[in-house]
């Protein structure tokens, strides 16, 4: 799920909140970066997570994070998300064939019984090949019917597209999840990353993740790695993957490309 952004604003205005949201939607000003993320192992950057960002007319630019709580404040997530990935598909389909590409997508569109149609359009219209895509669910709020949701991101795996499950350790996500979806990737949540090179019982959940994630055969993203001491230990610990400030903040389409070419 979207990180840390450039601000932390309070919603106070609701209803004003909610119309310029709306507005912004329909002036499609909001815009699409990305967040890299790299092989643990080599440095290399090997994709990367679309996000949003909106100037506000009052607060200043906007992350993902106060986006998509602005958004839940008025019923907006499916709209902006659906935005953000039509995006995101569009300005990644001409990428080299090594970047991959990773989505965001929240419980309120899996509750669309026309989801799983208008994800497969949209995909199949922008060109992006499936076997590149990472779909990260995320978790402002509890999965309803699991089994059918699970039945739907299955559908999306036979394509070749990988599912992760976002905010792993700080969200709604328990065991059935790792149960019934059928996940090829696990991204820790940044609250379990950001104390391992300080607090040992951190660094002892995020020992006991990933010998559950080694025993489910799941790929770890660690999200979050801002400094050294949690690059190498998230690394000897098994993450397969990483993403923070340690090494880029979310950035406009051409400086990713820049940075993955370098």
């Amino acid at each position: 799920m979207p990180g840390k952004g450039p601000i932390i604003v309070a919603f106070s205005d609701r209803d004003a909140n909610e119309a310029n949201l709306r507005e912004a939607l329909e002036r499609d000003e909001v815009e699409v970066v990305f967040q890299p993320q790299v092989d643990a192992k080599t440095g290399k950057i090997i994709g990367a997570e679309a996000l949003a960002r909106w100037k506000h007319p009052e607060f200043g630019e906007l992350a993902a994070h106060e986006l998509f709580e602005m958004a839940q404040d008025a019923d907006l997530v499916p709209a902006l998300s659906r935005l953000v990935a039509g995006k995101a598909l569009q300005l990644a389909k001409d990428w080299p064939g090594n970047l991959r590409l990773a989505i965001n997508v929240t419980p309120a569109e899996l509750d669309n019984p026309r989801f799983e149609a208008i994800f497969s359009r949209m995909v199949n219209e922008s060109g992006f090949p499936v076997e590149r895509l990472v779909v990260e669910i995320t978790e402002e709020r509890p999965l309803k019917d699991l089994p059918a949701r699970a039945e739907i991101l299955r559908r999306l795996r036979t394509s070749g597209i990988k599912i992760a499950m976002d905010d792993f350790g700080a969200g709604y996500c328990n065991f059935n999840y790792l149960k019934l979806l059928p996940l090829d990737i696990i991204k820790l949540d940044r609250s379990i990353i950001e104390s391992i090179d300080k607090n040992p019982r951190d660094f002892a959940i995020l020992r006991s993740i990933m010998s559950l994630a080694q025993a489910l055969e799941l790929d770890v993203v660690a999200e979050g790695i801002e400094n050294e001491a949690q690059r190498r230990i998230a690394t000897e610990e098994g993450c397969v993957y990483l993403q923070g400030y340690l090494f880029a903040e979310p950035a406009g389409m051409d400086a990713l490309l820049e940075m993955a070419s370098a």
